[in-house]
């Protein structure tokens, strides 16, 4: 029986121990750690835990009680607390994003190296079917090289998203919209077509004016071979129609799937290939459907890398860096106004938490102009917060 501890009892611990609540064979939550001890107690009432509740996660590591912790704290305490673990022989599955700066997680990398314990990421997307159908599709090379993505992480949140303590401010949050809601579809993109060669990237803050931070992003990123991927991040689209569109030589695939090849005629003018769309949809349809999905796959890739002792998982803090990495370029590239080489060297003053701060603290967003705030009569009183990205 793996032992669990879950630090952090925000929101997003919920879908944790939802998550661990589907193995209760294989694992048990046996402590909550969080400084305000009412939320704690909350949270362990809610989901009818028999469990230790504690309001410095450091006490549980002094025991050797836990085996296995989901690190579910601000994104500014990632990194300290991801180290204090993995040194006390603690496995780590850590929210997204994995750090605050590269350095932070080359020390992460370090202490998982030196412990020998696991690091896993969240990147729930990638234990999604369409999202491994659409990834199986790309691979098999029957849409051909891919020549263009088209990225569009399309959320929204109002002004008093951004009320809560940790967020809105670049030392604590780290980022907008490009670091905290696009690191899905940033994991995503860098998944399905690995590393680009080069970033350039533009940024604004257009409709929160209680935050500090960027709201919209568009980046543009150009692979070996000349490939092209945009993708747009924001947290001003209503409607939140979130999509990943792959052009190939051949055809298009996309999430959501849908399916269409060309063939040229005589002319070069195209003409519908409707064989190649029965083969791609054929193919597709044979994908295996995943038992578990998103978070829940997630634990369980977590817990069975533990249980067999391969300690080998989909997502690794190699694999996290890269995401991190992805991001930090677009937002190297938006302030500076250039186009940014990868991999990023740790001369850049990116590569740190105090560099990448200095950095942004100089880079003046655009001007909002002055919104009026809705009529309370606009909104309804039955109207629900949105959770987390």
């Amino acid at each position: 029986m793996i032992k669990v501890g879950i630090i952090g009892t925000g929101k997003i611990a919920e879908t944790h121990l939802k998550a661990y609540a589907e193995f209760s064979e294989r694992c048990r939550v046996v402590a909550l750690a969080n400084p305000g001890m009412d939320k704690a107690a909350a949270l362990r009432d809610r989901f009818g835990l028999d469990c230790r509740l504690v309001q410095d996660y450091r006490e549980l590591l002094r025991d050797g009680e836990l085996d296995l912790v989901s690190i579910c704290a601000p994104p500014h305490l990632h990194a300290e607390i991801a180290v204090n673990c993995l040194e006390a022989g603690v496995h780590v599955l850590i929210e997204k994003p994995m750090a605050m700066s590269l350095a932070e997680c080359d020390r992460m990398l370090e202490a998982q190296a030196s412990s020998g314990r696991l690091l896993s990421v969240v990147g729930q997307e990638r234990f999604v079917d369409k999202n491994v159908k659409l990834k199986a599709v790309l691979e098999s090379g029957l849409i051909g090289r891919i020549v263009h993505a088209q990225v569009e992480s399309y959320w929204w949140r109002g002004r008093s998203y951004y009320d809560v303590w940790w967020r809105g401010s670049w030392e604590r949050e780290g980022g907008g919209c490009t670091l905290n809601h696009g690191v899905h579809h940033m994991d995503l993109l860098q998944w399905m077509m690995g590393m680009p060669r080069s970033v350039q990237a533009v940024m604004s803050n257009t409709s929160h004016p209680n935050s500090e931070l960027e709201d919209l992003s568009i980046a543009v990123f150009v692979y070996d071979g000349g490939a092209l991927a945009q993708m747009t991040s924001s947290v001003v689209h209503h409607g939140e129609e979130r999509q990943m569109v792959f052009q190939g030589e051949r055809a298009r695939v996309s999430a959501p799937w849908k399916v269409y090849a060309s063939q040229e005629l005589e002319d070069g003018f195209p003409v519908r290939h409707p064989k190649l769309e029965e083969e791609i949809e054929q193919f597709a349809g044979e994908s295996e459907t995943l038992k578990y999905d998103a978070h829940t796959g997630q634990v369980d890739d977590v817990l069975t890398a533990i249980e067999n002792g391969s300690l080998k998982v989909l997502i690794d803090g190699h694999e996290g860096r890269k995401t991190l990495e992805l991001i930090t370029a677009v937002y190297e590239a938006a302030i500076t106004g250039g186009r940014v080489e990868l991999p990023l060297s740790p001369d850049s003053r990116f590569y740190t938490r105090e560099g990448f701060l200095a950095a942004v603290s100089a880079y003046p967003l655009p001007e909002r102009p002055k919104m009026s705030a809705p009529k309370a009569s606009a909104i309804p009183a039955n109207a629900e917060s949105g959770g987390e990205a």
